[in-house]
This record gives C-alpha cells, sequence and structure tokens, in this order.
C-alpha cells in the first residue's frame, strides 16, 4: 500500500529502488508518526473537520497502535510503502472510512518532518542525559585521582607535570561545550512543521498552534516553505551536535590507547573489558577504545555527508531527502552506543599512581625548576639560560615539589567551577 497509489502498479526495480530501507528505518519512527497522527486527530476534531466520535476513534485506535509499537510487536510487511501507509492501514481495517480521514489537511511530506523532529528531539535529550552521565563519572575519577601525577605532551614529547584529575576533568569540561551544540540542535527541532502537508500549506482552516502544544514542541515552524526547508537541515543541526561529542570521546580513546601501552604503562584495565591475540599470549588490546575511535572518527564525517546531499537542492521537497533518514538514524544509535560503552568501561579504569618516579620524566620539572629561581629574584631569561646549560651538562636536578594554584591548575582543578557549568547546560 502507498498512500499516493491512484490504481496502477510501479516497477518493483523502481519501487525496490525508491524505498530502500525506509521500512527498518520506519520502526524508529513510528512511535513519533503515532504521536503526530493523535495530535492531528484532535486537531481535525477541534476545527469541525471530523466529529467527536470519530475523533474519540481514531485516538483510541492509535493507542493500540502505540501500545503494539512500544512492545515491539509492530512491523512494516514489504507490502507497504513505509510507516505512514502501514498506520493509516490499520487505522481503516480497523475503523473503515473514519480511519480514511486521517490524512485530511496534511502530506506524507510534513508527517516524516514532524516524526522526525519529536524523534531528535527525544533522541537528543537521551545523548545530553547519556553525556552528563558520563561527566559525572570523569569529575568523580578526577577528584579519586586528583594528586596522582602523569607526564605532560607537546608534540608527543615529555613537557610539563600533568595530572589524571587534570587528564578525567579536562575531557569533563570539554563534553560541556559539546552540549552546547546539543543544545543549539535541540532548538532547532523544537518546533513543528506540521501542517506545512506539502510545502506550501492547505486550505483547510487548520490550527497549528494546536498540534504545537498538543505534540509539546515549544514554538511553530510558520513559514510552511521554511517548515518544508527544515528537512535535511535539521538533521544536519543534530550531526554537528553529534560530531564534537565525538570528537571529544575520540580523542579520549585515542589517550586511552597510548597509556595502555606497555611503553607507557600509565593505566590498565581489567582482562574482561580487553581482548587477547589469537597466537600471542601475553596481548591485552584495547579494541573497544580503537572501535570508539573509528566509530566516532565516522561520526565526525556525517555533517559533511548530509550537507553533500541538501547544500545544492532549491526550495521544496525533493527525493533526495529521503536519504538523509537512513545516515542520521545509524549515527544517533552509534554515538549512543560510544558513549554507553566508554562509560562503562571507564569505572574499571586502574592509574598507575608511580608513573613519575622513572628517571626519564625527570625534565618535566624543568619550568618549575626555572620559575623557582626566577621567584627568587633571576630575571626569566638568565634563569632559562642557566637550566638550558644544566641540562645539556647534565647537571640538572629536577624541583619535585611543585605547587600550582591558579584555577584549572594541578592544585586548583575548579571541579565544583566545571560542575557548576554543566548545570547551567
Amino acid at each position: 500500500m502507498k498512500l499516493w497509489e491512484k490504481g496502477f502498479s510501479t516497477d518493483k526495480k523502481i519501487d525496490h529502488f525508491t524505498v530502500g530501507n525506509d521500512r527498518e528505518l520506519d520502526l524508529h519512527l513510528a512511535k513519533y508518526d503515532v504521536i503526530a497522527s493523535k495530535a492531528h486527530a484532535k486537531m481535525l476534531g477541534e476545527i469541525g473537520l471530523i466529529t467527536p466520535k470519530e475523533t474519540k476513534e481514531l485516538v483510541n485506535e492509535l493507542n493500540i497502535i502505540a501500545a503494539r509499537i512500544e512492545k515491539g510487536t509492530f512491523t512494516i510487511e514489504k507490502s507497504f510503502e513505509d510507516m505512514h501507509s502501514k498506520i493509516e492501514y490499520m487505522l481503516t481495517l480497523s475503523l473503515g472510512d473514519t480511519g480514511k480521514k486521517i490524512h485530511t489537511a496534511r502530506s506524507r511530506n510534513d508527517q516524516v518532518l514532524v516524526a522526525m523532529h519529536l524523534y531528535l528531539k527525544d533522541e537528543l535529550d537521551e545523548i545530553k542525559s547519556m553525556t552528563k552521565s558520563l561527566f559525572n563519572l570523569l569529575l568523580v575519577k578526577a577528584q579519586e585521582h586528583k594528586d596522582v601525577l602523569l607526564p605532560g605532551y607537546t608534540h608527543l614529547q615529555i613537557a610539563m607535570p600533568s595530572s589524571f584529575g587534570l587528564w578525567f576533568s579536562a575531557y569533563a569540561e570539554s563534553l560541556i561545550d559539546d552540549l552546547y551544540f546539543i543544545e543549539a540542535a535541540y532548538k532547532v527541532v523544537d518546533q513543528n512543521p506540521l501542517g506545512s502537508a506539502a510545502g506550501y500549506g492547505s486550505s483547510f482552516a487548520i490550527d497549528r498552534s494546536f498540534t504545537t502544544k498538543e505534540m509539546g514542541f515549544s514554538t511553530l515552524k510558520y513559514n510552511v516553505v521554511a517548515a518544508q526547508m527544515s528537512r535535511g537541515k535539521a538533521e544536519k543541526a543534530t550531526a554537528f551536535g553529534i560530531a564534537n561529542i565525538a570528537a571529544t570521546l575520540s580523542k579520549m580513546a585515542m589517550d586511552i590507547c597510548l597509556y595502555m601501552n606497555q611503553n607507557f604503562n600509565f593505566i590498565s584495565f581489567p582482562d574482561e573489558l580487553t581482548t587477547g591475540s589469537s597466537i600471542m599470549p601475553h596481548k591485552k588490546n584495547p579494541d573497544v577504545f580503537e572501535l570508539v575511535r573509528g566509530k566516532c572518527n565516522k561520526l565526525q564525517s556525517i555533517p559533511n555527508q548530509l550537507t553533500l546531499i541538501i547544500n545544492n537542492l532549491p526550495s521544496g521537497y525533493h527525493r533526495d531527502l529521503q536519504l538523509v533518514k537512513e545516515i542520521i538514524v545509524p549515527a544517533i544509535q552509534d554515538m549512543k552506543a560510544c558513549i554507553e560503552i566508554l562509560t562503562f568501561s571507564l569505572k574499571e579504569i586502574r592509574v598507575n599512581e608511580n608513573i613519575l618516579d622513572d628517571p626519564k620524566y625527570d625534565y618535566l620539572f624543568s619550568v618549575d625548576t626555572l620559575n623557582e629561581l626566577v621567584q627568587n629574584g633571576m630575571p626569566f631569561r638568565d634563569a632559562y639560560k642557566k637550566m638550558g646549560m644544566e641540562i645539556n651538562e647534565g647537571t640538572f636536578i629536577p624541583k619535585r615539589d611543585i605547587h600550582h594554584t591558579h584555577e584549572g591548575s594541578l592544585g586548583n582543578l575548579c571541579l565544583k567551577e566545571i560542575n557548576d557549568k554543566m548545570k547551567r547546560v
């Protein structure tokens, strides 16, 4: 069944090519198509296009379909093009002509638009919540290991002392920046496009403010052409939010892979969180973190993929936009999986508390030793030259009793302030 059928059949090859994997993807969206259909049915009743009895029957039947979706028993067979046609078929099967009235004053274009906006709202909320859980864990780990030093690097060369407190809380605060993008995406998708129909509105005197309130949108996408133009743009905004979180997680995963290496030996994980080799019995591979790195690098390409689909389309609907769905839905699932597995794994991280006992890290303290000379009255440039000569001559003695006090430094992590900043997001 197709909502646009006019009594003739489409060639099977054309049908297969145009439908693609929409049925599978629509299982993620069906819940939201039902929510929008209920709001639409109530609105049709409010303006008198259907009777109160028909409104009640449609809403009751849609609630039954929603329950099936929730239980996982809702399916979209090959005889149906998408979730819209299957849901309308079920309504018609149960309610007869009343079921056929559900499509009054709307198009499949604004149907899929509003379902996608509702879906993205929920998914962005969940991503935000999961990111907050990871953030909380990182702050706990920062507090727990705040006094454990580790080398800081520039150009992958030993640079200055860092700490696990700095390392964990650095990624925590970076996640706040990422959530700014998630919040921006949420504002984009929190606009009701229903009622724009095929992109040019309707001659029916529909009440779009009613459906906006009914579905919990904060505002309406007023201009019907602008509403249709949001298809692809809403997904792209979401993709930018995802890409920013992915960049943070990818960088952290790379750190973890390096720090687990025997030549670093900064951290370790229980055996059950690593994998082995088929021929090397000593191996403990960081497969989880390598996959987080790889998946998150892949996720950072999603905004560009969407751009290449939508950037040269004129206003109005085009079938190219169908391809947006098959990019953003799997991307969201991958993003959530990466946040979840990283949160799960980091709970079990073990840190090496004696890393800087190794003499090769003595030069980490050159700056602090130099700064002490400056505090005792020596000009900085002279102290720098003196320190350089001692290092070249092998007479350098590091000052290991370092004392950093400024905001955001080793001795003043500002964890409360970072947490307060997250609360404001």
